[in-house]
């Protein structure tokens, strides 16, 4: 006689489609464990780097000044270089999913930039597998790690997009999320959101929104210093609250922000 000895684990998973509301609603509206939530994010902008010494010099110097009150992960965007590989690659004819790990090349690039000139603090640049998976050692070993801010999706295909769609604040705010992160800095070369764009023709007249919510932005069809798809993705936020946008041209925001001052625009996300 054949004694079937294949055990079976009991879960309302196992033989079901996942795709199945219903049947996944009742864990996915349990709260996430908090992985880290003594990490601060600091997402510094691609544009920023872009001015070169007289911008990069004092924002190191002020990241330095942090070390030892926080211990957090500085993720880099992509600036200029990223929208030039985006004109020879669109072009060239290039698909989306070709376009992506270019431009999170360069945001890499800006990553070592910044992870060299704070090398004397231990602070050193890590690729997105070390972040993913050894980020906490790490931040054991030293009070802060550099990466890239853009999402490793390589490869991927969003649909109705011919440039990669989540690029460095939306990848620096999935990630934020995911750790139950205590917060994310977006770091940028403006006070803030605006009302109409403050470089544009009508600069001027704009007024910077001090508090807004991610679905009044998204709901909006003005100029934003933030990737579009970043409040797209916040109102579906599982741990972060809020996301503060702040200038790093102006010494001491950054200090301020992470100190829990409102010193930017605060982004509500759908969880506040």
């Amino acid at each position: 006689m054949t004694t079937n000895t294949i055990k079976h684990v009991l879960s309302p998973l196992a033989q079901q489609t996942l795709q199945n509301n219903d049947l996944t609603r009742p864990v996915a509206n349990i709260q996430p464990i908090k992985l880290l939530p003594w990490l601060q994010v600091v997402k510094i902008g691609g544009r920023l780097i872009d001015r070169g010494a007289e911008a990069i010099l004092p924002l190191v110097e002020e990241l330095r000044k942090l070390l030892p009150e926080h211990r957090l992960l500085i993720l880099t965007g992509a600036g200029v270089r990223a929208r030039h590989v985006y004109s020879v690659g669109l072009d060239l004819g290039l698909p989306v999913g070709s376009l992506a790990p270019l431009a999170a090349s360069e945001a890499g690039q800006n990553g070592h930039i910044l992870a060299a000139m704070l090398s004397s603090e231990g602070v050193s640049y890590v690729e997105h597998p070390t972040v993913a998976d050894q980020l906490a050692i790490h931040l054991q070993a030293a009070p802060a790690v550099v990466g890239s801010a853009f999402p490793p999706y390589h490869h991927h295909e969003f649909p109705h997009s011919r440039i990669p769609r989540h690029r460095g604040d939306t990848g620096a705010f999935l990630l934020a999320d995911a750790l139950g992160a205590a917060g994310l800095t977006i770091v940028e070369d403006v006070d803030g959101v605006y009302d109409c764009d403050p470089k544009g023709a009508n600069g001027s007249e704009a007024k910077l929104i001090k508090e807004t919510s991610a679905t009044a932005l998204y709901e909006s069809d003005g100029s934003l210093p933030v990737d579009r798809d970043l409040v797209d993705v916040m109102r579906n936020a599982s741990n972060l609250k809020r996301v503060q946008v702040v200038n790093g041209l102006v010494p001491g925001r950054i200090t301020a922000a992470l100190r829990g001052e409102h010193v930017g625009t605060l982004i509500h996300s759908g969880k506040a």
